[in-house]
């Protein structure tokens, strides 16, 4: 027997349907809506609904329009089983209206709310994420917590759960973020079955740090520590202890450490540890072999390398380089059919 959606529906129980309500506005993120949307809907089991502002065609930032049938104020929020609000660039102007604002603090009593990727910043606004942990796209983390000083925001986790607050990374993660409340609700076993069919990890491996870029970095706002910084990024590999960065700075070593650590906020040794992890993300990607990387880029051994790898991103070298290196390199190509 092939195995349908309605065959997952009837694998994963037959319990009450819950209502889930998720928040739109102009320039939100597609797939952080779509994507939780399918899960959720995937499962038979809940009652998904989409509101806005107002009804109608509601755009996302690329373009593509989707139907709200509801706006906020035609739903009441003691209804609500669980509030998702998703992300995009259009969560600046959505901060701003008053209607939208007020519903979802209204909504703070439902059993669940959510957040996917930037949509932390609508619940933050609301007041619902003081004193919470909490998380969003890695290259919004900074952000959020300079922005909501009373939000305890975490970088790395795909998502995090805090009381009836969770939260997810950036666009795909919304869709770790269902998954983990399906099992919530319905057990480990209708949430694998849910995932297998929809092809997901139940638990992607190792957290978002594997994803983001060098946006971490800040910038060095002295001649000497921006000297060992080029460095240290010039290569890598090379020997950077605390004192060959102080002789290259013009600094004492214990000097050179608190000015370095003041102005990065973060330590020398661990900072040149990110730099190698980093040039060692490159190298992985290209397909070189793991032994070589960890030589080239300072590590010294493989065994080095994975151990700061599993410290930093939740993952091995190995791991990384099957998940990022080219498409090129891992897709199977169709041999052509034989003629006669």
């Amino acid at each position: 027997m092939s195995l349908t959606p309605s065959t997952v529906r009837r694998k994963v129980g037959s319990v009450q349907q819950r209502r889930v309500v998720f928040v739109v506005f102009d320039d939100f993120q597609a797939l952080d809506l779509v994507g939780p949307y399918e899960v959720f809907r995937g499962s038979g089991e809940y009652d998904c609904q989409i509101v806005a502002s107002r009804p109608g065609c509601v755009r996302s930032d690329s373009g593509l329009p989707v139907g709200v049938d509801c706006s906020v104020e035609d739903v009441d929020p003691v209804t609500v089983d669980t509030l998702v609000v998703v992300g995009g660039p259009g969560v600046e102007a959505a901060r701003d209206e008053p209607r939208l604002m007020q519903w979802i603090r209204s909504a703070a009593g439902a059993r669940r709310v959510a957040s996917v990727c930037t949509g932390a910043f609508l619940l933050a606004a609301a007041g619902l994420l003081d004193g919470k942990r909490v998380t969003t796209h890695w290259a919004f983390t900074a952000q959020l917590a300079r922005e909501y000083p009373r939000v305890g925001v975490d970088r790395d986790p795909i998502f995090v759960h805090d009381g009836n607050i969770w939260s997810s990374a950036g666009v795909t993660a919304g869709m770790d973020l269902a998954l983990a409340l399906v099992e919530d609700d319905l057990g480990r076993r209708a949430a694998l079955e849910l995932a297998r069919y929809l092809v997901l990890f139940l638990r992607r491996p190792g957290g978002q740090t594997q994803y983001s870029t060098a946006l971490w970095r800040p910038q060095p706002a002295t001649d000497p520590v921006r000297a060992a910084v080029a460095a240290i990024h010039a290569e890598p590999g090379a020997r950077h202890s605390i004192g060959d960065l102080a002789a290259r700075s013009g600094l004492s070593p214990r000097h050179f450490q608190r000015r370095f650590t003041a102005e990065l906020g973060v330590g020398p040794a661990a900072y040149v540890e990110q730099v190698r992890i980093e040039a060692a993300q490159t190298a992985l990607i290209d397909g070189d072999p793991v032994g070589a990387v960890a030589r080239r880029c300072g590590f010294g051994t493989a065994e080095s390398l994975r151990r700061a790898f599993h410290r930093r991103l939740g993952v091995s070298p190995a791991d990384y380089r099957d998940r990022f290196r080219s498409t090129t390199a891992t897709a199977i190509t169709a041999k052509p059919a034989a003629t006669a």
